[in-house]
């Protein structure tokens, strides 16, 4: 064997043992949590049939059904080209309040690889819709309030000058910086002939006297097959989702466009499980310099019909 093969050797064995490492330390952090968190949704959950839509950042107009609780996890994976392989999660408790206000509670946490685990937040955020009726364009009015640090790594938006360089510091120092931010969003949406189409606009205001950041996203998406099938299934295409989501930043108050600012593309799938689960997936491509080269996001939710009703039943 020549120097170079086994050189070759060494560095494969050694990228095979330092992703077995990111592995052991997400599943001892997010897995077990999550599984525990899985089986109690699952009970909850038995006999719900809802499907969402496979966007991971656009949000589209829909509103949660009132009464209903979702529940969902989303990863981001990624690698910036000068730091090291992380997975930025968060999990999502979302609330149909009434039938124009949805209301969302999130709790984010990451692991990078060679570097740590750490719980990086939470979010507050609600949705309001002014127009109940079915309209050609049905716009959507968003508010959130995030307290993260500086080591959040969930990408659930991109604004502003955002690029791989905000996700290459360590954990340690990035955890210093405090992020108490008021995020407002216009989503605009439609659907025809099975096609939803969305499109979100957004402001985001650091507390802390900085400017207003902008960024946008946008996702198209369809079933597979628009009639249900005559029989109950498992892989009809009526149960698949599959699209195409695009985002990215568009500086600040002082300097908007796109100068300097990072964009992302990828398709989208999604798949309605039985029991009230839908997975996701998407590969993401980073379309510039200023982002990281690919993200892979996937997801798992669960929809608990009527969750106050249920408890109720159950005192019964």
């Amino acid at each position: 064997m020549t120097s170079r093969a086994k050189a070759a050797k060494v560095r494969l064995v050694q990228s095979v043992a330092t992703e077995l490492q990111l592995e052991k330390a997400y599943r001892k952090t997010f897995m077990k949590p999550a599984v525990m968190l899985g089986l109690f949704v699952i009970f909850l959950a038995a006999g719900c049939t809802a499907q969402e839509r496979p966007y991971f950042v656009t949000y589209s107009h829909e509103m949660e059904e009132p009464g209903n609780l979702e529940i969902e996890v989303f990863n981001a994976v990624g690698k910036p080209p000068e730091g090291n392989r992380f997975v930025g999660s968060n999990v999502e408790f979302e609330f149909g309040a009434t039938a124009w206000w949805t209301t969302e509670f999130y709790l984010d946490g990451q692991v990078t690889q060679h570097d740590s685990t750490i719980f990086t937040g939470y979010r507050w955020e609600n949705r309001f819709r002014p127009l109940l009726r079915e309209h050609w364009i049905n716009p959507v009015i968003y508010m959130e309030f995030e307290n993260i640090n500086g080591g959040d790594k969930t990408l659930r938006e991109v604004v502003g000058h955002d690029g791989k360089n905000d996700l290459i510091d360590p954990n340690a120092e990035a955890r210093t910086e405090k992020k108490r931010e008021m995020e407002l969003k216009l989503i605009l949406g439609s659907n025809f002939r099975g096609w939803n189409i969305s499109e979100n606009i957004i402001a985001e205001k650091n507390l802390a006297n900085e400017p207003w950041e902008f960024g946008y996203a946008w996702a198209v998406s369809r079933p597979l097959n628009l009639a249900a099938s005559a029989h109950n299934c498992t892989f009809c295409g009526e149960k698949f989702q599959a699209g195409v989501e695009m985002y990215g930043g568009l500086g600040d108050r002082h300097s908007f466009g796109t100068s300097q600012t990072s964009h992302y593309l990828g398709p989208l799938i999604n798949w309605a499980a039985p029991n009230g689960m839908t997975l996701s997936f998407s590969p993401q491509f980073g379309l510039n310099d200023y982002s990281i080269p690919r993200l892979y996001r996937f997801g798992v939710s669960y929809e608990i019909d009527q969750l106050f009703g249920r408890f109720h039943r159950g005192a019964r």
